[in-house]
């Protein structure tokens, strides 16, 4: 790929919001392929702090039929209308690839590195979705933080979610959204 290919591809990447990714997903092949792409980010000492699971078809209403529940343990006041957006919130992408980051006691590479190799793998996971034709979203959401949530994705206790990476065909085209200028975010720190 040319450097004009490469950061045309880069430049042209946006967020397709959930509920406007359909069917088709992407086969087994190509999520696997997407994965190939996404375990190239930097890892220091090369712990491998990360893992994904896969959501598709029955096992995302399922999940939906629980996050139904837990909201309203959570907010036993909350209303009808916020404990069915909970329910959907995985039933609109045809699949979600939740990362999982896998915190490592670690000398040499803090947990905070750990984490960010982990957030790399979100942030891949949405260029290899759109270099494979599809169309991405990357959310968290209360859900990311429950450990309720966690224990029932079955969870270790050194394990936090990251993201959950929706993927699908896209229904609309995402419009460009303002972007801060870069020159405006570059110092020079002086001595």
């Amino acid at each position: 790929m040319s450097d004009s290919c490469f950061l045309q591809a880069l430049d042209q990447r946006r967020s397709v919001p959930s509920l406007q990714l359909a069917e088709p997903g992407p086969d087994d092949a190509t999520v696997l392929a997407m994965l190939a792409a996404a375990v190239r980010v930097p890892d220091h000492g090369k712990l491998v702090p990360f893992r994904v699971l896969r959501l598709r078809g029955d096992a995302r209403h399922a999940l939906g039929d629980y996050l139904a529940r837990r909201s309203r343990e959570r907010a036993p006041d909350a209303s009808p209308a916020a404990v069915e957006k909970d329910r959907q919130r995985f039933s609109h992408a045809p699949l979600v690839l939740t990362v999982v980051a896998r915190l490592q006691d670690n000398p040499k590479v803090p947990e905070q590195e750990q984490l960010l190799t982990a957030g790399c793998v979100c942030f891949a996971l949405l260029q290899a979705a759109q270099g494979f034709g599809f169309a991405a979203q990357w959310l968290t959401a209360w859900m990311a933080y429950d450990e309720g949530v966690a224990r029932h994705l079955g969870l270790a206790a050194n394990e936090r979610i990251v993201g959950f990476i929706h993927v699908g065909t896209p229904r609309m085209r995402a419009p460009e959204r303002a972007r801060p200028d870069p020159a405006s975010l570059l110092q020079d720190w002086q001595p």
